[in-house]
C-alpha cells in the first residue's frame, strides 16, 4: 500500500462534523476518533459490536511546531483509552470521506514524488557543493602555485639579469683589456715592423756602398796594377831594346872603328879608299834604320803610356762617381732614416689617438652598458613594483574569493544541516514503530507538519527490526537478508559524474558559472600569470611552426631522390656548408655556443656544419694534432662535442670534422733529441714519419707530397698508419657522430690514401684543403689560371672522385674580377675560369676561412665585394661555403639568407649547368640552370634585352649596381 499525505485542515474541517454510523446500515457505521491536543492526547473512533469488514484510524498532531508522531492504540474490547470524541456519520458523508480521502491520497502521491524529488535534487546539490568547493580549493592551490613559479621566475630573471649584468661587466673589462692588450700588440709590431723595415733598408745601403766601394777599389787597384804592369812591361821593353840598340850601336862603332882602322891601314898600305867608305856608309845606314826603329818604338810605347794615364783617368772618374754614388747613398739613407722616423711618430701618434679613441669608445660603451643597465634595473624595478601590485591584488581577489566561498560554505551548511534535519525527521517518522493485529490491513494515516505518511504493517514491522534489533544475536545471513530488504532511500551522490547520470530529477539549482563566479575568474589580459602563459603559448606555437617545417621539409626531401642520394664527393648535391667557427673560437666554450645556432642556421637553409679540429693540440686553434683520441680540446669536452653533434642531427644538419692527417705531433724526445716519440692510443716512432722530413728523424719512406716544416709528416705509405688512422675515423664516425670530413693540407701526401681513407669511413661528404699559389706576372694576377685548377683537379681524380677541394681558384680570381674585370670570370671554352668550370659537382667554393680572413687574414677577401662574392657562389654550381663572421659579425646575414632562398626557388645544385652571355669590364651575365639569371656590375641589362633568353623572368633580388637575380616564372 502506498503512503498518502492529507494536510490536517482536510480532518480539521471534516471530520468533526459528521456521524460515523447511521441505525440503519450498521456494517457501514464507523467511528472517527480525532485527536486535537498538543499533549499528546489520543482521540479514537471505535465501532461497536458491528463486524466492521475496514477500519480507518486516523491520529492527527494539530500542533506543527512538533514534529512528533501521535499514538494510536486500541484496547481489547475495541474501545480506546483516554479522552475522544466519537462521531457518527451517514453513508453519504462518508462516501464524502472517502473521496476526500481519495484525494487526500492522490495529493499525497504527488508530494511524496516532490519529497523524493527534493531527497535526490538535495544529495545532487550536496554533491555538487563538495566538488564545488574541491574545485575551489583546487583552483586556490594552482593559483598559489603559479604565484609562487611566478614569482620564482621573476627572481630568476632578476638573477640572471644581475648575473648577464656581471658578465657584461666581464666582458667589457676583458673587451678592454682586450683593446689595451691589442693597442700594446700594435705598437710593439709596428716598432718591430719599423725596426725591421729600417735595418734591412740601412743593411741594404751599406751593402750596396761597401758594394760600391769595393768596386770602386777593385777598379783602381786593377787600372792600377795594369798601369803598372804596363808601364813596367813598356819600360822594360825600352830599356831592353834601348841596350839592344846601344849593344847594336856599339857593335857597328867598334866594326866602323875596326873598318876605320882597317881603312887607315889599308890607305897606308895601298889600299883603295873607296870600299871602305862604302862599307862605312852601308853600316851607317843600317845604324840609321836601327835608330829609325827605336823611335818607332819610342813612339809607340808614347802612345802607349798616353793610353793608359787615359784609362787611369777613366778609372779615376769611375772611383769619383762611385764616391758621389756612396755619398749620395748616404745622403737618402739619412733622408729615409728621418722619414722613416717622421713615419714612425706619425704611426705612434695614430696610434696614440687609436688607443685614445678605443678608450673613448669603451668608456662611452660602458657608459651606454650602465644606462642600459640602469635603465632595465629601473624597468625590473617597475616590474618588481607592478608584480607586487598585481600579487596585492591577485592576494586581494583571492581573498574576497576565499570570504565568497566561505559565505557559501557556510550557506551550503546551514541549507545541509536544514536538509539533514528534515532527513532525519523523515527517517524518524519511517522507522516509528505501530503495533497491530496480523489480520489487520488498514493503513495508518501520519499527519506531521502538514504532511500523511503510509506505512504498511509490514514495512512498518521491518523498520521495526532494523531500528530496534532483535533480541538475540542474528546470524550474519540474516543480518545480509534484512540489508537488501530494507526500504531503498534514493542515494546520495558523491561523485559529480553519478549525479549527473542518476534517473533522479535533481534541483532546478543556478548554474555553477552564476554561482561560483569568482571561483572561475579567469585571468585577465596584463596579468602576471597570463602574460607568462601567452609567452609559452608563443613559444609552443613557434616550437610547431618548426616542426611543420622541419616535416614539410623532410617531405620534400623524400619528394626528391636525388637530394636523398649521398656521394662522399657531393653530399646531396644541394648542400650548403657553414664553417661554425674562426680563428679566436678555441677563447670560448664553442661547442656549447655552436649547439644552440643548430636552429638557427637549420632554419636560414644550411645543410651541413664544418667544426673545428676536435682532437688534442699542441696550438690551441687545433691544427697541431698529438693524441688523437683524446677529444677534450680548447672549444669543449668530449661530452659537449657530443651534445653539439646531436643538436645538429635533430636539425637535420650534417656535422663535418676538421681531421688533421698530414702530421702530428710528437710527445717525447728521441735519444738524440728530436720529438719524433708518439703517445696516446698510436703511440708510433719515427718509422711513422717520412725519411725526407728535415727536422724530425723520420725512418719511413719519402712524402708522396709537400713537407710541413712545423711538425712531423706522417708517412701513409706504412700499413700500420694507414689502419690505425682508418680505425680512427671509424670511431669519430660511429662513436662520436661526425657525419663527414674536411681534410687539412692535402697536399702532404697523395689522393690515393685519401680514396683509402674515405672508402672505408663512408662520409657523408668529404671536403679537401689543396691549397696553392696562383700565376702572376708582374705583380698582377694571369688571366689563365689552367694550372693552378688542373693541380685541384688532379688532386680529386687521384681520390677517385671521393672527396671534393676547395675552389681556391675561383677564390683568388674573384679578388680580381670583381674590380671591374669581369672579363676573368669566363675562360676561351666560354666556362667559368675556376674548377667550377671543369668539375662542378666536386668544386666546394668560398670567399674566407680561418686562415685567409679571421684574426689571421692570409689572404682576406675584400670586405666591399663580399655580398657581390656571395651573390656569385651561391647562385652558381658547386658547393657554397658560408663563413662564421660574415654571417654572424659582419652584418650581411640578411643578403645571405635572400640569396639562399633564391639558390632553393631556382633548384640551383652542384651540377647545375651555367651560360655565360656578358663578361667585360661593365659587369657580368649568365643564365644557371634553367630557372635563373644572374648579373654583376653596372652593366645596363635585363632578360628582356636578351635575344637568346626566352621565357618570363620576374626580378628576385635587386642590388642596384652590386648584382641582380632573376627567376623564371
Amino acid at each position: 500500500m502506498g503512503v498518502f499525505l492529507l494536510p490536517s485542515s482536510a480532518f480539521g474541517m471534516l471530520l468533526p462534523h459528521f456521524p460515523v454510523c447511521s441505525s440503519g446500515r450498521p456494517r457501514e457505521q464507523f467511528h472517527l476518533i480525532l485527536g486535537g491536543s498538543s499533549n499528546r492526547k489520543r482521540k479514537h473512533l471505535l465501532t461497536g459490536n458491528w463486524q466492521c469488514r475496514r477500519r480507518i484510524i486516523v491520529a492527527s498532531n494539530m500542533d506543527d511546531s512538533n514534529d512528533t508522531l501521535a499514538d494510536v492504540t486500541d484496547d481489547e474490547n475495541g474501545y480506546s483509552s483516554g479522552r475522544y470524541k466519537i462521531l457518527e456519520m451517514k453513508e453519504e458523508e462518508l462516501i464524502e470521506i472517502r473521496r476526500a480521502l481519495s484525494e487526500a491520497q492522490a495529493r499525497q502521491e504527488a508530494l511524496e514524488n516532490e519529497r523524493d524529488q527534493l531527497l535526490e535534487e538535495f544529495a545532487s546539490s550536496e554533491a555538487k557543493q563538495k566538488e564545488y568547493v574541491a574545485t575551489i580549493l583546487h583552483d586556490k592551490e594552482l593559483a598559489i602555485s603559479e604565484l609562487k613559479s611566478a614569482k620564482s621566475l621573476f627572481h630568476q630573471k632578476l638573477q640572471e639579469s644581475v648575473e648577464e649584468k656581471f658578465a657584461l661587466e666581464s666582458k667589457l673589462v676583458l673587451a678592454e683589456q682586450d683593446a689595451v692588450e691589442l693597442a700594446v700588440q700594435v705598437e710593439k709590431l709596428a716598432e718591430i715592423a719599423f725596426q725591421q723595415a729600417t735595418s734591412h733598408i740601412l743593411e741594404d745601403a751599406q751593402l750596396r756602398v761597401s758594394a760600391a766601394e769595393t768596386l770602386a777599389a777593385e777598379s783602381a787597384f786593377q787600372i792600377e796594377e795594369q798601369i803598372r804592369k804596363g808601364t813596367e812591361g813598356t819600360i822594360f821593353s825600352i830599356i831592353e831594346q834601348s841596350k839592344d840598340a846601344i849593344t847594336k850601336a856599339l857593335g857597328v862603332a867598334e866594326r866602323a872603328s875596326d873598318q876605320a882602322t882597317k881603312a887607315v891601314a889599308a890607305f897606308t898600305d895601298g889600299i883603295n879608299p873607296i870600299d871602305a867608305i862604302a862599307s862605312v856608309q852601308s853600316e851607317h845606314i843600317k845604324l840609321q834604320g836601327s835608330v829609325n826603329d827605336l823611335e818607332a818604338q819610342l813612339l809607340l810605347s808614347k802612345s802607349e803610356v798616353d793610353r793608359l794615364k787615359l784609362e787611369l783617368e777613366q778609372a779615376q772618374a769611375q772611383a769619383d762617381a762611385a764616391e758621389l754614388r756612396a755619398s749620395n747613398a748616404e745622403k737618402a739613407l739619412l733622408e729615409f732614416q728621418e722619414l722613416s722616423r717622421k713615419k714612425a711618430l706619425e704611426q705612434e701618434e695614430e696610434i696614440r689617438s687609436l688607443l685614445e679613441k678605443i678608450k673613448k669608445e669603451a668608456e662611452e660603451r660602458k657608459r651606454a652598458v650602465s644606462k642600459a643597465f640602469k635603465a632595465e634595473l629601473e624597468s625590473i624595478k617597475a616590474a618588481v613594483d607592478a608584480a607586487k601590485e598585481t600579487t596585492r591584488s591577485i592576494d586581494n581577489a583571492y581573498m574576497r574569493r576565499c570570504e565568497a566561498l566561505q559565505r557559501s560554505l557556510r550557506t551550503s551548511e546551514s541549507a545541509l544541516k536544514m536538509w539533514r534535519q528534515r532527513a532525519e525527521m523523515a527517517e524518524s517518522l519511517l522507522l516509528k514503530e505501530r503495533p497491530q493485529n496480523k489480520e489487520d490491513e488498514d493503513a495508518i494515516y501520519i499527519v506531521n507538519g502538514g504532511r500523511i505518511d503510509l506505512l504498511t504493517d509490514d514495512d512498518s514491522q521491518k523498520l521495526k527490526l532494523l531500528s530496534d534489533g532483535p533480541r538475540k544475536e542474528i546470524p550474519k545471513w540474516m543480518a545480509r537478508r534484512i540489508q537488501s530488504i530494507r526500504p531503498k532511500f534514493p542515494p546520495r551522490k558523491t561523485d559529480m559524474s553519478e549525479a549527473l547520470n542518476t534517473n533522479f530529477k535533481s534541483l532546478e539549482l543556478p548554474k555553477p558559472d552564476e554561482v561560483w563566479s569568482i571561483a572561475q575568474e579567469k585571468p585577465k589580459e596584463g596579468d602576471m600569470l597570463i602574460e607568462h602563459v601567452i609567452e609559452k603559448e608563443v613559444i609552443e606555437k613557434k616550437r610547431k611552426a618548426l616542426e611543420r617545417a622541419l616535416q614539410r621539409k623532410t617531405v620534400k626531401w623524400q619528394k626528391i631522390p636525388e637530394e636523398t642520394k649521398l656521394e662522399p664527393g657531393t653530399g646531396t648535391g644541394r648542400e650548403i656548408v657553414f664553417q661554425g667557427f674562426n680563428w679566436e673560437s678555441w677563447r670560448r666554450q664553442w661547442y656549447q655556443e655552436l649547439a644552440l645556432k643548430a636552429a638557427d642556421l637549420s632554419q636560414s637553409g644550411m645543410t651541413a656544419v664544418w667544426f673545428p679540429p676536435p682532437t688534442e693540440s699542441v696550438a690551441p686553434q687545433g691544427y697541431m694534432p698529438s693524441d688523437l683520441y683524446n677529444l677534450n680540446s680548447s672549444y669543449g669536452s668530449v661530452e659537449e662535442l657530443k651534445s653539439c653533434i646531436e643538436e645538429m642531427h635533430s636539425h637535420d644538419l650534417l656535422a663535418l670534422g676538421d681531421v688533421v692527417l698530414n702530421h702530428r705531433c710528437a710527445h717525447k724526445q728521441s735519444a738524440n733529441g728530436v720529438w719524433n716519440i708518439f703517445g696516446g692510443k698510436l703511440a708510433w716512432g719515427p718509422e711513422a714519419i717520412v725519411c725526407d722530413d728535415p727536422n724530425f728523424q723520420g725512418l719511413g719512406n719519402p712524402s708522396s707530397g709537400d713537407i710541413f716544416h712545423a711538425a712531423p709528416n706522417v708517412d701513409h705509405s706504412q700499413d700500420f698508419v694507414r689502419r690505425d688512422i682508418k680505425e680512427w675515423l671509424n670511431w669519430l664516425r660511429n662513436d662520436i657522430g661526425f657525419d663527414g670530413w674536411r681534410l687539412d693540407f692535402v697536399r702532404g701526401f697523395s689522393g690515393t690514401y685519401v680514396k683509402e681513407y674515405i672508402k672505408a669511413s663512408n662520409p657523408a661528404f668529404s671536403i679537401g684543403e689543396y691549397w696553392d699559389s696562383l700565376a702572376y706576372e708582374h705583380g698582377n694576377l694571369c688571366y689563365n689560371q689552367d694550372a693552378h685548377r688542373q693541380r685541384i683537379v688532379n688532386w680529386i681524380n687521384a681520390t677517385g672522385g671521393t672527396s671534393s677541394a676547395f675552389d681556391v681558384t675561383t677564390k683568388g680570381i674573384l679578388h680580381s674580377a670583381l674590380h671591374d674585370q669581369y672579363w676573368r670570370l669566363i675562360d676561351p671554352q666560354g666556362k667559368p675560369t675556376g674548377v667550377m668550370g671543369w668539375w662542378p659537382s666536386r668544386a666546394v667554393t668560398f670567399l674566407e676561412n680561418h686562415d685567409t680572413g679571421s684574426t689571421q687574414g692570409h689572404w682576406p677577401f675584400p670586405r666591399e665585394k663580399l655580398t657581390q662574392g656571395y651573390a656569385y657562389i651561391l647562385t652558381h654550381p658547386g658547393t657554397p661555403v658560408i663563413f662564421y663572421d660574415h654571417f654572424y659579425e659582419f652584418g650581411i646575414r640578411d643578403v645571405l639568407t635572400e640569396l639562399i632562398e633564391a639558390r632553393r626557388r631556382a633548384g640551383i645544385h652542384c651540377r647545375s649547368s651555367v651560360k655565360i652571355y656578358h663578361a667585360n669590364n661593365e659587369g657580368y651575365v649568365a643564365q644557371v640552370g634553367d630557372t635563373l639569371v644572374m648579373k654583376l656590375g653596372h652593366f645596363d641589362w635585363n632578360p628582356s634585352k636578351e635575344n637568346q633568353l626566352d621565357g618570363s623572368w620576374q626580378k628576385f633580388i635587386d642590388k642596384g649596381l652590386d648584382y641582380q637575380v632573376w627567376l623564371r616564372q
